[in-house]
């Protein structure tokens, strides 16, 4: 039997925060009016909100966002997914968005695996590919394998292994948590960014993390999974890929771990970061095609 775990802090540092994160939220996914509300879930972790968008005759997606990222701003690339499947987008709950703003106390990422496990049926009926981006990721091999998992696509995946750090990171998320502003913002993402990424093309991610760093309590990557975890997945198509320029997950670091644990090989995501999901949605895509093969 499951122990929910005993509530803790807000996310938001304050009401007029929360509105402010929750009015950002909303007008971001206006922009997409084919994106639908679903009725929110109550769950061992509170109320989620999901949304849904028809799409091509693809098996349905379901993504599952990284640390301090969530449907609102996950609407350009959800929009390039959709030409070939339908779209499910989750926030998640004790993170910024529009579900439960409560973090949970001890809530480690199997406890998200769980929640998982209690909103999928909740959401759909038919089978989906679940895509999982960094935390997403972890969360996704928390879960347990069922009939309406059709196959994972583990992108710049948390869970697998522990994140890599260095000086560089300490230099572009120091003053972004300390002084958030447009420019710490935008150093932040260009470092989370690949080459091949314009700085003026991700003037929303900047915007949107200047609003959280002001206005949330901030999350971190989660540690890696218990290597039983991974076994359950054996019998699932499984794909990791990674930003060849990701500076925690890079292709180096997952090789092992993937073929570990999940007997996969990594795809190499050029020219990309840690935002391979908003950086390039188009080859995203691609790779979930090949999980519809």
């Amino acid at each position: 039997m499951t122990v929910v775990p005993l509530r803790a802090a807000r996310v938001y540092r304050s009401e007029n925060a929360e509105r402010s994160v929750q009015a950002w939220c909303h007008k971001a996914l206006s922009q997409w009016p084919e994106l639908g509300p679903l009725p929110p879930v109550e769950t061992r972790l509170g109320s989620t909100q999901a949304f849904r968008s028809s799409g091509g005759p693809g098996t349905p997606v379901l993504v599952l966002s990284g640390t301090n990222f969530n449907a609102a701003t996950t609407v350009p690339a959800a929009r390039a997914l959709s030409a070939d499947r339908p779209v499910l987008l989750v926030d998640l709950p004790g993170h910024p968005g529009l579900s439960c703003s409560q973090r949970v106390g001890g809530a480690r990422i199997e406890a998200y695996g769980e929640w998982l496990d209690e909103l999928l049926p909740r959401i759909t009926d038919r089978p989906v590919l679940v895509l999982g981006h960094s935390r997403g990721a972890a969360i996704a091999l928390a879960s347990t394998p069922s009939p309406l998992v059709a196959g994972m696509l583990l992108l710049n995946p948390a869970g697998l292994t522990a994140a890599g750090v260095s000086s560089e990171s300490m230099r572009a998320t120091l003053p972004w948590m300390v002084h958030p502003n447009e420019q710490t913002s935008g150093r932040l993402v260009e470092f989370l960014s690949g080459p091949s990424t314009a700085c003026d093309e991700h003037r929303a991610e900047a915007e949107w993390l200047t609003l959280v760093a002001r206005n949330c309590r901030t999350g971190s990557l989660p540690h890696p999974l218990p290597c039983e975890r991974f076994r359950a997945w054996a019998d699932t198509p499984v794909t990791v890929a990674t930003g060849s320029h990701d500076p925690f997950f890079s292709p180096a670091r997952l090789h092992g771990p993937a073929h570990r644990f999940l007997d996969t090989d990594v795809h190499t995501i050029e020219g990309a970061g840690h935002l391979s999901l908003y950086e390039q949605p188009g080859e995203v895509g691609e790779l979930l095609r090949t999980l519809d093969a």
